[in-house]
């Protein structure tokens, strides 16, 4: 029982690796807000064409969605910045990530926004139209607040996705909080690294969690 204590729990070595593992923390917090909110906006818009009336549009999103729901983030990753190189691009890791994160996430949350626009009655559309207000204007001011507030859960849901998936950045020794963790563990020879990192996604995650758990209770009563 002491050596697993030792091994897992060594109050002493998480010290010195809690400035390490802060650093890859403050970089995880990066790469969500970047590949978040790049996800949240691409994702609309792709959901948009999906559900546009002009064939030109609508397919091509059509095989975007499909094409990127179904390739594995890591396989994308690994491509964008390990085989984009021998066509003469290079990419550095963080840009890496945001790039197959972005195609991945934006499927993802592309067709929670169609679920959402979907949801929203066509007589939404007629009653904004009605106000004098363009097809623009009521998707903005009257359809798109209705149909976010429908999928609210899914999307946050999604969001929590997005954020433990920052942490096969470590892959391309990207020093998010993960990478960090197993440097820390690489050094010390002891674990207990690994789980401070896991604490801290605990304590990243846990709230969201609760939220999305929150608003599904609420949309179910």
């Amino acid at each position: 029982m002491d050596i697993l204590i030792d091994q897992f729990f060594n109050v002493a070595i998480m010290q010195k690796a809690f400035p390490l593992l802060l650093k890859g923390l403050w970089m995880t917090l990066q790469l969500c807000v970047a590949v978040i909110l790049l996800g949240l906006v691409g994702g609309l818009f792709v959901a948009l064409g999906n559900l546009s009336p002009r064939r030109w549009l609508r397919w091509p999103t059509i095989v975007y969605i499909d094409v990127f729901r179904a390739l594995p983030p890591l396989v994308l990753l690994i491509f964008i910045y390990s085989g984009l190189p021998f066509a003469g691009i290079n990419v550095s890791p963080f840009t890496a990530v945001v790039i197959a994160f972005l195609l991945n996430n934006s499927s993802y949350y592309a067709e929670v926004y169609r679920a959402g626009l979907i949801s929203v009655a066509k007589g939404q559309w007629e009653a904004a139209a009605s106000t004098g207000l363009s097809r623009s204007q009521s998707l903005v001011y009257v359809v798109l607040p209705q149909a976010v507030r429908n999928v609210l859960p899914d999307l946050l849901s999604n969001t929590v996705e997005v954020v433990k998936l920052t942490s096969l950045a470590s892959v391309i020794s990207l020093s998010e909080l993960l990478y960090s963790a197993d440097m820390a563990r690489s050094v010390t020879y002891n674990a207990s690294p690994l789980v401070l990192a896991a604490l801290f996604y605990l304590v990243l995650l846990w709230p969201l969690v609760r939220l999305v758990s929150h608003f599904q209770r609420r949309l179910a009563a």
